[in-house]
């Protein structure tokens, strides 16, 4: 017999592309999910393959130093019927001259490139010949593979979906933004594969690192200290949080993930300037989605950061209700993290299912700043010996916050607060753009049994065993939504519920302040030093805050945190209580004209009225959504826009792909910043 010859091939990557739901990265490369079979086929010259005569036996390498012990190279012949446990091939159909191969990794495979290797050989002579490079990835469609999720609804928000929200503002008054992650754009793939590349545990033990890929576990760990640069490891992000980003982009600013990790790689792996958590936990989102890990952004309201890990936050306020920095631990308004979907057959059974990963650089883990993967079910449970930083977790949840007030001879009195941490844990819901409440996941109950329980374990004593009540209460409540550009009313209302009278000193103030819990300077105060309550009487005290007085030092966070401070006379007591006020910007104005369909021109409307006195200078609207838009565009509008006037302009597309669209907008101004707005879109698919 003549030598088999192999002409031409095909790695059919639209139909596996298509099978393996990976066909919205393009047909430029062959990417495909582990576990599961993919065809290609082989054309021969001269003469066709003979089973019996020609033997054909194939190569897939990853990682430069691929060696079988690690499971980053595999040498497999074509047989019958495909094999379990390793890499296999087997003859689909055989036409003239071509030949159909199904070839399958096992689902426990090493994520990554391969390259792909056919070698033939006829009696004693054989040839071999590279055929491709091909990317794999985890499957949540397989029954066996780690990352298995059960419910295709939520398999196709958690892996395919490339647009969500983000939820942000207060606890009070719960805001979502959009947010395009794009983990199937062009280019993204291989800058999620460079990212891993990057990491120091590659550069220091290469064959490790990539023997390791087949864990989502460690890939979780990798990607959660590479989105931020705190270790020096060429990170995407670097955060800021002091309010001045002149010499990069606003935290705010930013609407989607790909923008931010096409920078990163143009500019050499160099930090993009700049991140706060909810851009930290979406790029790590997009980098888990991209390589086939289910994942989530989650925000905690009233979020604790335990420096010293004592589960007690201590806070410190002057008379005045101004905070004293003399402790490092904070409560943020809010914090963002990821959540990503595996099994953890590294710890006990149990705790499978969703994993905390936090990229926000906060506290060292293992001597690097990486959060997690932490079982959400561990966290529940108190279980805080388990891997990973269960207990920095369970404390931003779960501390509790104690106020002492420092009066002018700087005696510290501690004041009873009922402010509880761990508030709102909120998620956007399966399929639907609303909120999904996760807090029950994360905790028992406030009160329960099981909550005394896991607290016991966790050597935290319950709230209830510390509340005296004194009989006085405290709440700051609003009138109604505070717009910017627009004076508004905060009420201080107390109840007394004893049957004897009471005198108090009441303290109102109110700062503009940043999400982590910095406060800037004053914007509203009131001191009412006779403050008379009856028995079983209720007062509503009003302030009045000015636009003229929080405008100027208003954060893009766009918060007023307002203090209330009840003083006692007759006992001393002092009662605090504290509410984050969120300032509205306007509306986003968003219609399109025309039949939306793909292929075809689409025309948006876009437009915000100024709700300011002042003019608007440097305007500029940022529009992207994937599958719609091809990148982002940028509008800057000439003129400044006048108070009360429209800030608008019309932006042609095409979309490019079919199926719900979110079109996406971000608009920016001297005195307006991080405004966002979005429409949903739905795009018929071209006639054929």
């Amino acid at each position: 017999f003549a030598d088999l010859v192999l002409e031409t091939w095909d790695l059919q990557c639209e139909r596996n592309g298509r099978e393996h739901r990976t066909a919205e990265m393009g047909c430029q490369q062959l990417v495909v999910r582990r576990g599961q079979p993919f065809t290609i086929t082989l054309h021969f010259s001269g003469r066709s393959y003979e089973e019996g005569v020609d033997k054909l036996a194939f190569n897939v390498e990853t990682g430069p130093c691929p060696i079988e012990t690690s499971g980053t190279r595999s040498h497999f012949a074509v047989t019958d019927f495909p094999e379990e446990s390793g890499w296999s091939a087997v003859i689909q159909q055989q036409d003239e001259g071509s030949l159909s191969v199904s070839l399958c990794s096992p689902p426990n495979a090493r994520v990554g490139r391969y390259s792909l290797t056919l070698e033939t050989s006829t009696g004693y002579q054989g040839t071999s010949c590279h055929i491709g490079d091909f990317v794999l990835l985890f499957n949540a469609w397989h029954p066996e593979d780690t990352v298995f999720l059960r419910d295709e609804d939520e398999r196709r928000e958690y892996v395919l979906s490339q647009q969500g929200l983000i939820y942000q503002g207060s606890r009070d008054y719960i805001t979502s933004t959009p947010w395009n992650f794009g983990q199937f754009e062009d280019g993204i793939l291989s800058i999620c594969l460079n990212l891993l590349d990057a990491n120091p545990k590659f550069l220091r033990d290469q064959n490790q690192d990539c023997s390791r890929r087949n864990d989502p576990v460690y890939i979780g760990r990798v990607v959660s200290a590479m989105v931020n640069c705190n270790d020096e490891d060429r990170g995407v992000l670097a955060g800021r949080w002091d309010n001045n980003y002149e010499d990069g982009t606003s935290p705010m600013a930013w609407i989607g993930s790909v923008d931010i990790l096409k920078r990163w790689k143009k500019f050499g792996c160099q930090p993009v300037k700049y991140g706060q958590c909810w851009v930290f936990a979406a790029v790590a989102c997009t980098v888990m989605r991209c390589l086939g890990i289910p994942s989530r952004v989650v925000t905690n309201y009233n979020s604790a950061h335990d420096t010293n890990g004592n589960l007690i936050i201590d806070r410190y306020l002057d008379e005045m209700g101004k905070e004293d920095r003399r402790s490092r631990d904070m409560i943020w308004n809010f914090h963002c993290w990821v959540e990503s979907w595996m099994a953890r057959p590294d710890l006990a059974p149990g705790y499978d299912g969703w994993q905390a990963l936090d990229p926000t650089p906060q506290e060292k883990s293992e001597g690097v700043f990486c959060c997690g993967p932490a079982p959400v079910k561990a966290v529940r449970e108190g279980d805080l010996q388990l891997k990973y930083d269960i207990p920095f977790v369970f404390a931003e949840v779960n501390a509790d916050v104690v106020y002492w007030v420092v009066q002018g001879d700087g005696t510290q009195k501690k004041s009873t607060h009922s402010s509880v941490v761990g508030k709102n844990i909120s998620t956007k819901s399966v399929g639907r753009d609303s909120r999904e409440d996760i807090t029950h996941t994360y905790k028992y109950p406030e009160g329960s049994e099981k909550e005394r329980e896991v607290f016991a374990k966790a050597e935290h004593e319950t709230r209830s065993l510390r509340e005296e009540d004194e009989g006085l209460h405290l709440k700051i409540k609003l009138s109604e939504g505070a717009n910017n550009g627009c004076d508004f009313d905060v009420f201080a209302v107390i109840n007394n519920s004893t049957d004897t009278e009471r005198v108090c000193r009441l303290m109102l103030c109110a700062r503009t302040a940043s999400y982590n819990g910095t406060v800037g300077p004053q914007c509203g105060m009131k001191d009412l030093l006779n403050v008379t309550l009856e028995p079983w009487a209720e007062k509503r005290v009003p302030l009045r805050i000015l636009y003229e007085n929080y405008g100027e030092n208003l954060t893009q966070d766009n918060l007023i945190k307002v203090v209330a401070l009840l003083t006692e006379y007759q006992t001393g007591d002092v009662i605090v209580a504290i509410r984050d006020v969120y300032i509205q910007n306007p509306e986003i104005k968003i219609r399109i004209l025309g039949e939306p369909m793909q292929n075809r021109k689409l025309v948006a409307e876009i437009s915000l009225v100024n709700p300011l006195a002042v003019p608007l200078n440097n305007c500029v609207f940022v529009v992207e959504g994937t599958g719609l838009t091809d990148g982002q565009q940028v509008k800057e509008l000439e003129e400044p826009v006048e108070p009360q006037a429209v800030a608008k302009f019309r932006l042609d597309f095409v979309p490019s792909q079919a199926g719900l669209r979110k079109l996406m907008v971000d608009f920016e101004s001297d005195k307006l910043t991080g405004v966002k707005g979005y429409r949903n879109v739905i795009i018929a698919p071209q006639p054929n």
